[in-house]
């Protein structure tokens, strides 16, 4: 089965950097749609960025220009480079995959920026 199993996160001051990862198993990584999401706490689920097959990319505005997302198939993993965070960044983020029309997600991992 589909597995996404994410990495990386941690408490960091605002300005600082993170990389987050998310290794994929049980499917044929490049053909899946990879993305990431995020939840604060209180907050809906929102997308953060995405990157398609054909390796086009898409961030949600909040993250333009800070976040970069990018996938490395010989290991099956997508990354999430963060820079510039500020404490509204600040939620649980969320490994997504668009795989044979089905959708599977992670369980996540946690992101705390300090003022």
């Amino acid at each position: 089965q589909v597995q996404l199993v994410e990495s990386g996160g941690d408490l960091v001051q605002a300005g600082g950097s993170l990389r987050l990862s998310c290794a994929a198993s049980g499917l044929i990584f490049r053909l899946a749609t990879m993305g990431w999401y995020r939840q604060a706490p209180g907050k809906q689920r929102e997308l953060v960025a995405t990157v398609t097959r054909g390796d086009s990319t898409n961030y949600a505005d909040s993250v333009k220009g800070r976040f970069t997302i990018s996938r490395d198939i010989s290991k099956d993993t997508v990354y999430l480079q963060m820079n510039s965070l500020k404490p509204e960044d600040t939620a649980v983020y969320y490994c997504a995959a668009r795989y044979l029309n089905r959708d599977y997600w992670g369980q996540g991992t946690r992101v705390t920026v300090s003022s």
